[in-house]
Formats: structure tokens, C-alpha cells, sequence
């Protein structure tokens, strides 16, 4: 059984940081392509980040490139994205999710077939 599982949301000031941390179990992790999306009441989910099974490819939407970093750790099967200088318009679910399917570089949120519930962000002025 796949579990993808997503924390390190909270509360935080704008300029402030975050960390966020996804576990996944049940499937091939260190040959996988994973990435982070967000989505904020009444609007799409937003492909945020991904990064290639062994790091060395990434990918940062305009909206988050220079302020979030994302990183992974094959041997504990962990996803990590790290946020800061984080604004208000960041608020929002922030998703892990795992790619499914053929090999390929994607941010295309119907690329990835295992998602976890979520944890929500939220940044005050």
C-alpha cells in the first residue's frame, strides 16, 4: 500500500521560512520523480517543484524560483522543500506527489498518481 505523507506546515510571518518534509512507503522512491504543488482556495493546483530520482535535475515554477528549494533523500525516502522569504499569496495546501506512468520530466499534476493529504501553509502579513 502506497502512503505519501506531507508536514512541516504551520503559521508563519511573511519573510519568515518553512520546511516541509514528505515520507513516502509502498513504492520505488529513489527511482521516481517527485515534486510539490500547492492549491489555495477557488484556484488549480500549481506544480510548485520537482526533482529527477537522483537530485540532479530540478525544476522551480516562476512563482517560487529563488525562494523555495527542493531536495530529496533516497535513503530515508524523503521529499523536502524549503520555502523562504514566504509571502501571503503563498497560502495555501501544499501536496507531495509521486510520478506515475513512463519516465519523464513533468510538472503536470496529472503526471503524478500518488498524492498525499496535504499540509497547509499559511503566511501572514
Amino acid at each position: 500500500q502506497v502512503q505519501v505523507v506531507e508536514s512541516g506546515g504551520g503559521l508563519v510571518q511573511a519573510g519568515g521560512s518553512l520546511r516541509l518534509s514528505c515520507t513516502a512507503s509502498g513504492l520505488t522512491f529513489d527511482g521516481r520523480l517527485m515534486g510539490w504543488f500547492r492549491q489555495a482556495p477557488g484556484k488549480e493546483r500549481e506544480g510548485l517543484a520537482c526533482i529527477n530520482w537522483s537530485g540532479s535535475r530540478t525544476y522551480y515554477a516562476d512563482s517560487v524560483k529563488g525562494r523555495f528549494t527542493i531536495s530529496r533523500d533516497n535513503a530515508k525516502n524523503t521529499l523536502y522543500l524549503q520555502m523562504n522569504s514566504l509571502k501571503p499569496e503563498d497560502t495555501a495546501m501544499y501536496y507531495c506527489a509521486a510520478r506515475t506512468g513512463p519516465m519523464g520530466f513533468t510538472i503536470n499534476p496529472a503526471d503524478f498518481g500518488y498524492w498525499g493529504q496535504g499540509t497547509q501553509v499559511t503566511v501572514s502579513s
